[in-house]
């Protein structure tokens, strides 16, 4: 390196710094890049990020760093970041514009998905970027506020094809999540030689070898430490060696050092020091005013400055975070305490009144109801913007403030609320026990106990859950009966969910207590139909709810929507029990609006925490079309979105998914990793799943004994929306292994479930099962009844196995002409769809007629991603750019990037030729309308 290239200080960082230089090269050259800096504190994380400053020309640099008394206020470092880039926020679609306004502040309005705001913030880099190439440094990134670092591990995630670089420098090692999967570059200390010149440069005199040696081997070559830490020993001990090693971690080390050269200054440079490390914003006019009302004169900086601590420019910035930390510590708390009092006085109440009340409440002295109020007004602000976690923070502290216990109780109740939904368990359950040694009425303690509950059913999703939320339920009525029924719902749902885990009368006692309720509200409520319905279905049995269940389903459908508030209570309590309905209930027209007007509602407002539950239902009514791809790609969407939301994945039709493409492999090892997930997380209803995909899996493999053997496990207990479909698998598993009294039986099970509905997917069914029963003439018509009632459906899965059993049948009655038809139509369904199994099963059987079954050929959309599936079916609906990447949550240049890859695979030149040369998946199993989308 030459002495006239920039970071010519990094001594030691060759590998580092070359990795820095392909870096800048690759986003000035369009490609998308994403680094972590990860490495202890004091191992020049930040000099590296300075180098890459330096070394980014042509560039415009945005800089950030997380603040550790900022963690609890939301979007604190995006504001840092976006600020200097909001000339380009009109640029952005209407939605992503109010969102992340909203979001910094800049105007009010209903609180913003994280998700959306994520969306804005990666368009306006990708806006920002048009002009010239931007390098974003992220550092101290560990101490972000959590919302602003969840947002840009969202838009890392999703930088592809914007000259963009996003680079976070994050102190500690891999424990944390936060980062996780981005690639990273570990920053260790120096090599010995290196260490030992730089220790060299920075001691001015003599020093023992030993000491020499025994300094860069406690510092493990270190460079703050190397730099630092000499600085509080004498001569005497430099030349001599250390009286004892320090048994502190390194970090504490090197604070130590710090706090030394803090309380060696003279007192009124302290206390602007404190004043400073109080104020995180790096405000100079904010400091100054603070200053002087605490009579700090300007001369109080110089020391300071000229210890090389602090520098007062354009901002306050400190020479390290941890003499901001030290500087804090050197203070006893009545002097933090007027420097916060200084700090709030001199803060602008009308345009950051939220930092204000932080400060008066760090000023006070005891409780204060004054600055409670204050607090818990900060906290509906934030809440308006999207900042849980910070609504979570002044509501505690509020609660720690408030004198009267009554209104402590009041507000420790929406504190434990806050941090749940921040995901804080801990510290919510400790607020909900402040909240209940306080004076609160009935109502109070039953929203309490309803809490306390939905946090148990949270934490361990076992069975003591249910009857926990039954409690509660029963304290709500007479008090609000409408919180009352939808508690019963969510009781009966976690009894649903534990199922055989919670033992077989857990659902059906969370049922009779629901009916045994109070009348809910008049008119009826779809939820409380569906709630009714359900309580029915599983105490007086399928017949005597299935009614009910119809008519909460027809509201549920029409259910209109006014307010946010109702959006969400359809979303999240709802939508995912009504869907399970529609599948109880053999409607598929209802399971594919409600799906696709899920997935709409989570996009267009923003409620983007449930857009990954809706997409996976979304993704299982493409899978039973038949339409594997998109089906993955929803399935890709929603594990991204729940990966950078922190989630678990929900699991189902994943493994549905698997079973049907036939990969023994792959499914057998998701299921046994599925199943032993669930179990230890009381998860009972995910063990029938298993069972029925088993079923699904083999039944496709021709392995019959082992399909009876996972459909009977999937068939003992009565789980709601797939029993049905595992007494399905049951049947044909049973009459392929000889089990006819098993198949008898489980007909007429079948029979139970499906002849109430109605519907052409159930009688389509049935007919197809009572076929495999049957022979002669009464089989015949059986099968084509049931290959007549399914093409009017949009179960394309079924309707593909009706035709091979019915191929199958003809062959055996030695019919071979007519089998052949049949089997090959199910051979090109299925082959289509990716059912590898089944396909091979309907190859077997046509050999078997004597025809010479000719290989798939290989057709360039085959070559396709499932993103760039989704892209293209999307581009060839006619929506732009800015459109699709609105849906799918990349940046309009990502989806232009995959189109170029899209047109250069089905070589094509244009979008309209899109439509004619990947055809709609179900259009080309079926040959018929494609469905909606």
């Amino acid at each position: 390196m030459s002495n006239n290239e920039p970071g010519l200080h990094l001594r030691g960082r060759r590998s580092e710094c070359a990795a820095l230089d392909r870096l800048v090269a690759g986003v000035q050259t369009g490609e998308s890049q994403v680094l972590v800096l990860r490495g202890e504190t004091g191992v020049g994380k930040t000099a590296m990020l300075e180098y890459l400053a330096a070394r980014a020309e042509g560039c415009r640099v945005a800089r950030t760093a997380g603040v550790e008394s900022e963690m609890e206020l939301a979007f604190a470092g995006l504001q840092q970041l976006c600020a200097p880039l909001l000339d380009h926020l009109d640029h952005l679609p209407a939605p992503q514009r109010g969102a992340l306004a909203v979001a910094l502040g800049l105007s009010s309005g209903d609180p913003p998905d994280r998700f959306l705001v994520g969306l804005a913030v990666l368009n306006l880099l990708a806006e920002a970027a048009e002009k010239q190439p931007i390098v974003c440094l992220v550092d101290d990134a560990q101490w972000l506020d959590r919302i602003s670092a969840q947002t840009f591990v969202f838009v890392a995630r999703r930088l592809l094809a914007e000259r963009v670089a996003l680079v976070f420098a994050v102190r500690g090692t891999r424990d944390d999540r936060a980062f996780m999967g981005l690639q990273e570059l570990t920053i260790q200390g120096l090599r010995d030689d290196d260490a030992r010149a730089l220790l060299d440069s920075a001691i001015p005199g003599r020093l023992d070898e030993h000491v020499r040696d025994r300094i860069i081997a406690e510092t493990h070559g270190n460079p703050l430490a190397l730099l630092e830490l000499p600085r509080g020993l004498t001569a005497a001990e430099l030349a001599g060696g250390f009286s004892s090693p320090d048994a502190q971690p390194l970090s504490s080390q090197i604070e130590q050092s710090f706090l030394r050269r803090v309380k060696s200054l003279p007192a009124q440079t302290q206390q602007l020091l404190l004043t400073a490390a109080a104020e995180p914003v790096g405000d100079v006019p904010l400091l100054r005013r603070a200053a002087a009302r605490l009579g700090i004169g300007a001369e109080a900086a110089t020391p300071a400055e000229a210890a090389g601590l602090i520098e007062l420019g354009v901002r306050v910035r400190f020479h390290h975070p941890l003499v901001r930390s030290a500087a804090y510590r050197a203070a006893g708390l009545g002097d933090r305490q007027a420097v916060h009092r200084a700090l709030a006085e001199a803060t602008d109440p009308e345009s950051d009144p939220d930092r204000r009340a932080w400060h008066r409440a760090h000023a006070a002295i005891g409780p204060d109801e004054a600055v409670a109020s204050e607090l818990e007004r900060s906290a509906n602000r934030a809440q308006g913007r999207g900042g849980v976690a910070a609504a979570a923070a002044f509501l505690e502290r509020a609660t720690a403030l408030t004198p009267d216990p009554a209104r402590r109780g009041r507000r420790a109740f929406a504190a434990a609320q806050a941090k749940f939904e921040a995901a804080a368990p801990d510290a919510a359950y400790d607020l909900l026990a402040t909240a209940e040694l306080s004076p609160l009425n009935d109502l109070q303690r039953a929203r309490l106990a309803r809490l306390r509950a939905r946090m148990a059913f949270t934490r361990r999703r076992g069975s003591d859950a249910t009857p926990l939320l039954l409690d509660a339920a029963k304290q709500l009525e007479g008090l609000d009966d409408e919180l009352a029924h939808e508690t019963y719902l969510e009781a009966l749902g976690a009894a649903i969910f534990a199922s055989r885990l919670g033992g077989e009368r857990g659902v059906r006692e969370a049922a009779q207590a629901a009916l045994a309720a109070p009348p809910g509200p008049l008119p009826a409520r779809p939820l409380d139909l569906l709630l009714n319905g359900l309580a029915t279905r599983f105490t007086e049995g399928y017949r005597a709810g299935a009614p009910i269940l119809r008519r909460g389903l027809k509201a549920f459908r029409q259910e209109v929507l006014p307010t946010d508030d109702d959006i969400r209570r359809w979303l999240w309590l709802a939508c995912p029990i009504a869907q399970s309905v529609a599948h109880e209930l053999w409607d598929d027209e209802a399971w594919h609006e409600l799906a696709t007007r899920a997935v709409q509602l989570a996009r267009d407002t923003g409620a983007l925490g449930v857009l990954p539950v809706a997409l996976i239902y979304r993704a299982s009514v493409h899978l039973h079309a038949g339409e594997f791809a998109s089906a993955s790609a929803l399935i890709e969407e929603a594990d991204a979105l729940t990966e950078a939301n922190g989630y678990a994945r929900v699991k189902y039709t994943s493994l549905v998914l698997a079973a049907w493409r036939g990969d023994d492999t792959q499914a057998v090892k998701m299921i046994e990793a599925g199943v032993e997930n669930a179990t230890a997380r009381g998860e009972g209803r995910i063990i029938g799943m298993a069972g029925y995909v088993t079923a699904v899996l083999y039944n496709g493999r021709g392995r019959y004994p082992d399909a009876l053997d996972g459909a009977r496990r999937a068939c003992e207990h009565d789980d709601l929306g797939f029993f049905g479909w595992s007494l399905v698998e049951l049947v044909e598993a049973a009459v392929r292994s000889g089990a006819h009294e098993a198949a008898v039986d489980t007909l007429r099970r079948l029979e139970e479930r499906t002849l109430p509905s109605g519907s052409d997917w159930a009688l389509g069914i049935l007919a197809r099962s009572r076929a495999l029963l049957s022979s002669g003439k009464a089989a015949d018509s059986l099968f084509r009844e049931s290959i007549e009632r399914l093409e009017r459906t949009r179960i394309v899965v079924h309707l593909a196995r009706a035709h091979l059993v019915y191929g199958e049948w003809l062959r055996r009655e030695n019919r071979r002409i007519d089998a052949r038809k049949h089997l090959r139509i199910a051979h090109e369904m299925l082959s289509h769809m990716g059912a590898e199994a089944f396909t091979e099963r309907a190859r077997r059987e046509l050999l078997a007629t004597g025809e010479t079954v000719r290989s798939r050929t290989f057709e360039a959309r085959d070559a396709l991603t499932a993103q760039e599936t989704q892209i293209a079916r999307l581009a060839g609906d006619g929506l732009t750019n800015p459109e699709i990447g609105a849906q799918l949550f990349i940046s309009p240049h990502t989806v232009e990037w995959h189109l170029r890859k899209v047109f250069a695979k089905l070589g094509i030149r244009s979008r309209k030729q899109i439509r004619g040369t990947l055809p709609n998946d179900a259009e080309q199993a079926v040959g018929g309308d494609p469905p909606d989308s």
